[in-house]
């Protein structure tokens, strides 16, 4: 099972892809949020496919697919991660993690358009993996870090990187991700 999420943007509601078919659970469940993965709602979701696939609505043909999370609080990232990207791109990999923010409202789906920066020279993509923690977490011990991750996410990390090589991550780092 796959969550999606579907609709306009702004007025996505939650659903699932269960073996190639997307269905309607907004029925059972307000939205992927993080009162949601908080509260238990993926065993809770789980439950309900179990007991009730067959009152689910497929969703429509042609629907726009969201973000599958709803309003997340953060998008934390970390620069130069891949040996080989650092590499590619001329810098040393860095001895700690280069940690930058991402905004919320860079978030689009997966097929909707990005917004390129007016004078961007050098507008670059990555496909990455996003880790999506599903309850409030500090200074958790790395033996239960897995305990706060509800799920895992690929994302296209849109970057200008000749913004970010003259004024630093955060700006070169803040255009438009899915």
């Amino acid at each position: 099972m796959k969550l999606i999420r579907f609709g306009e943007v702004g007025k996505e509601k939650p659903g699932v892809h269960i073996n190639g078919v997307d269905y309607d659970v907004s029925g059972f469940i307000q939205d992927f949020n993080a009162p949601f993965f908080e509260n238990g709602g993926l065993p809770h979701l789980g439950w309900m496919l179990d007991q009730h696939r067959d009152m689910l609505r497929k969703v429509p043909e042609g629907s726009r697919i969201g973000c599958p999370v709803a309003n997340p609080s953060k998008i934390v990232c970390i620069g130069l991660n891949y040996a080989d990207h650092a590499k590619e791109t001329g810098a040393t990999p860095p001895a700690e993690p280069v940690i930058f923010m991402k905004a919320t409202s860079s978030i689009t789906g997966p097929y909707d358009p990005i917004i390129i920066p007016r004078d961007s020279v050098k507008t670059d993509w990555e496909v990455e993996l996003a880790v999506v923690i599903g309850k409030k977490a500090s200074y958790v011990e790395e033996a239960n870090a897995m305990d706060h991750v509800v799920g895992y996410v690929l994302h296209n990390d849109v970057s200008e990187r000749a913004f970010q090589l003259g004024n630093g991550w955060h700006l070169g780092q803040g255009q438009g991700m899915r």
